[in-house]
C-alpha cells in the first residue's frame, strides 16, 4: 500500500474550515503577496512541502495544533483538534482514562 502524505489534505481542510483563501493565508503567514496564492496552492497539491517554521505559522494562523497536519486518518485529526482545546488538567484526566481503559482490556 502506498503512503499518502496527509499534509496537503489536512492543510486544505483546515484552511477551508477557517474560510480563508490561499492568498490570504499566505499573506497572513508572511509570504509575498504576489506569490502567496501560488505557494499555498503548491503546498495543498503536495508539489512542495513547507518547512517546519512555515508550517508552524500556518498551524497558528488556522488554529490547529502542528501535529494535525500529520494525522493519517480523520479520527486522529479530529481527536488532536479536540484534545488541544482541553485544559492541561482535562488532558491529563483523559490520558489517565485512556490508560485505564486500555489496561483493563489486557
Amino acid at each position: 500500500m502506498d503512503f499518502i502524505n496527509p499534509l496537503p489534505i489536512r492543510l486544505k481542510e483546515a484552511r477551508t474550515r477557517a474560510n480563508i483563501s490561499q492568498r490570504d493565508l499566505g499573506i497572513r503567514i508572511g509570504l509575498e503577496p504576489g506569490s502567496a496564492s501560488g505557494r499555498m496552492n503548491h503546498y495543498e497539491k503536495g508539489r512542495h512541502t513547507p518547512d517546519l517554521q512555515t508550517l508552524k505559522r500556518i498551524a497558528e494562523e488556522l488554529g490547529v495544533p502542528l501535529n494535525y497536519f500529520f494525522c493519517e486518518n480523520d479520527e486522529m485529526a479530529k481527536f488532536v483538534i479536540l484534545f488541544e482545546q482541553l485544559s492541561k488538567a482535562e488532558k491529563l484526566e483523559l490520558i489517565d482514562q485512556l490508560e485505564l481503559s486500555i489496561s483493563s482490556k489486557t
